[in-house]
């Protein structure tokens, strides 16, 4: 395993096949979802390529920390969108069953992502 820091900043470890040893928790996300978030990232992956050809290819600073700028309004997007769904799915979904910790895992990822 190899460790790589994720979305907020934490090292998670990632194994040879890409899976993150997270939390362990999985969740099924409807069809339309699913698409959404992996076509975000999709985009956000070219965004970095891009990024990386133009420091490959010796851009000007100014024009490369423009496109980082972009990439990292695109990720918090993202995270915007991700909360949004977690929060209207799993988190209502476990205060309903009265699993009230998720509201404490909740405000630890919000601390997280507000660094």
């Amino acid at each position: 395993m190899e460790d790589n820091k994720d979305m907020i900043g934490e090292v998670t470890d990632i194994s040879a096949e890409g899976e993150c040893a997270c939390s362990g928790k999985t969740k099924e996300r409807d069809p339309k979802e699913y698409k959404d978030l992996l076509n975000r990232l999709n985009r956000i992956e070219g965004q970095i390529r891009g990024i990386k050809r133009m420091v490959e290819n010796d851009a000007y600073c100014i024009d490369i920390l423009v496109q980082v700028s972009a990439a990292n309004a695109a990720l918090n997007s993202f995270n915007r969108v991700l909360l949004s769904n977690h929060i209207k799915t799993c988190v209502t979904h476990d205060i309903i069953e009265g699993k009230e910790e998720t509201v404490d895992e909740l405000l630890a990822a919000l601390q997280k992502l507000m660094k």
